[in-house]
Formats: C-alpha cells, structure tokens, sequence
C-alpha cells in the first residue's frame, strides 16, 4: 500500500506545503487546507531555543517536537532530521524514534556536523558513499513502517551541481522515496535541478534566501513535486508578535489592535475548546 505521503502526492500532483514548529502551527496548518506539513530544524531552533539552525538542535528535541506535533494533527507530518545525527547507527535510532513518533517521513541530508541552515555560508559535506550509507540505513531501519524518506544534499555549495545531482541519484537507487538538491543559487542551477534530479523532487522556497522563490505553476512545470515554504509560518509569526508587542508596549494597551488579533472564540475553536468540554461533560460525576 502506499504511504501517506505517496497517496497526497498521488491526489494532489504538484503540492505546496509548509514549515511547522509546534502543535498550534500545525494545527493552523491542517485547518488552512494544508495536506501535508514539514517540522523545519530551522523553526524549531529558533522557537525551542531561540537560537539559528547550527547544529544546536539535538536529536531527542527534535523527536520530542515532532512527537508533539504528529498527536495534534491528522495530516502527515515530515519531519526535518538533519544528518541523522551522527554516523548510519545514528540514523537508525533517529528514523526508529520519528516512527515510533508517528511521523510520516523525514529529510535526511550529507552535512557533516554540526550542520547549518542550507541558506547559510560555510556548508560541508560528508563523503558521498558515507552520504549514501545512512540513505541505506534509515531505509533498512524503517522495515514496513509507512515512513518516506527524502535525500536531501547540500553538495551545490560545497562541490558544486553535478556532484549534487549524482548523489541524489545515487541515493534514489539507495532506496530513497524523493530528492532534495537544496540551495540553487540561480534560476538557471533551479531548472537543471528540475530537470535531472529524480523524481519526486523538492523545491525549498525560502524568503530572501538562495534560491529563486517561484509560482507553483512554474516550479511545476520545471519538474518540482514537492514546494516546501519551510520558514514562512515562523516569519509570518515574529513579524506579527513583533508588531503586537510593540503596540502593547507603546499604547499600554492591546485597543486599537483587534484587527490583528484572533477573537477569543475563534482561537478556542482552533485549539479544540468545545471537543475537551464535551469530553470533560462525558466523563464526570456532575451531569448538566
């Protein structure tokens, strides 16, 4: 049968999806319309630690974030895995753990550690078969489990596109269910990426950063699959508490500054108040 993230590809074709942090982000995500959702390393560093996406992240915490988050949602979630954390002994825990989490798949990439965002200078990667023995690894360590595995490499910037291009082909043969040749630095690298990665194939589409963002129609066209936003919740966010605060902290009040709030009403609907008064109603000795 196959997985969930092969059945939303299958029903969607070309899909946006985008970069969750926590339960309520994801929780927005789903009732947005959203099929599909990414637990972004990046977010996750900067909301759990307040600190950039350098390898600060570990693995434990990002589980234990992923396993938060798939228990709040129906939707599958993949979830952002780094380097696996270590050597293929490494990746398996970590794709056991995610399974056991109830994630839907990870990104599993060939920096070597501590790695950084991919939009950031100073990237390295391991050595490609070292690259393709965790691929192997975290293929083995899912067994039967409904698990998709997305070989991401971050060689662009640090060989160059054709060593990127041959270890995502590499890894596909490895047994990997998409590719990911993050960090285009032009719409020119873009399109050949499209062209020759196989597919499915990711395009990572963050703001002001290496790559050109680009309409779905045209990634699609180009050969994308899958368009991850992985950061725009997160910046929409601070953007938004950013100017919250700073009329709380001018005015010494929140008047004037409804229209850029959610009511009360609307965000207990979206938390589910309503569900949990039922349930409590259900279960207690004091009927209504």
């Amino acid at each position: 049968m196959p997985s969930r993230v092969h059945q939303v590809i299958d029903t969607h074709g070309s899909l946006v999806f985008p970069g969750v942090y926590d339960p309520l982000s994801a929780k927005i995500a789903e009732q947005t319309g959203f099929p599909l959702a990414f637990v972004s390393g990046y977010a996750v560093a900067a909301t759990l630690l307040g600190e950039p996406d350098l390898g600060l992240l570990t693995q434990t915490e990002i589980i234990e974030r992923a396993r938060q988050i798939c228990r709040a949602v129906s939707i599958p979630i993949l979830v952002d895995a780094d380097t696996g954390y270590g050597n293929a002994l490494n990746v398996v825990r970590t794709v056991t753990e995610l399974v056991g989490a109830g994630a839907a798949g990870c990104f599993l990439e060939d920096q070597q550690w501590p790695k950084r965002c991919g939009h950031m200078d100073g990237k390295r990667v391991v050595d490609r078969q070292e690259y393709l023995d965790k691929i192997g690894a975290a293929v083995e360590a899912r067994g039967e489990a409904d698990f998709f595995v997305v070989a991401r490499t971050d060689a662009v910037a640090a060989v160059g596109l054709d060593e990127a291009l041959a270890r995502v082909d590499a890894a596909r043969a490895a047994g990997a269910d998409a590719t990911f040749v993050e960090a285009p630095g032009s719409l020119a690298e873009l399109v050949e990426v499209g062209r020759l990665a196989p597919k499915p194939t990711v395009a990572n589409m963050v703001e002001q950063g290496r790559t050109p963002v680009l309409p779905q129609a045209q990634l699609a066209e180009m050969g994308f699959t899958l368009i991850l936003y992985p950061v725009t919740g997160l910046y929409a966010s601070a953007h938004a508490l950013t100017t919250a605060y700073g009329h709380l902290r001018e005015q010494g009040t929140s008047a004037g500054s409804d229209d850029r709030l959610m009511a009360f009403d609307t965000f207990n609907d979206l938390i589910g108040v309503d569900e949990k008064y039922a349930l409590a109603r259900k279960w207690s000795t004091e009927k209504d």
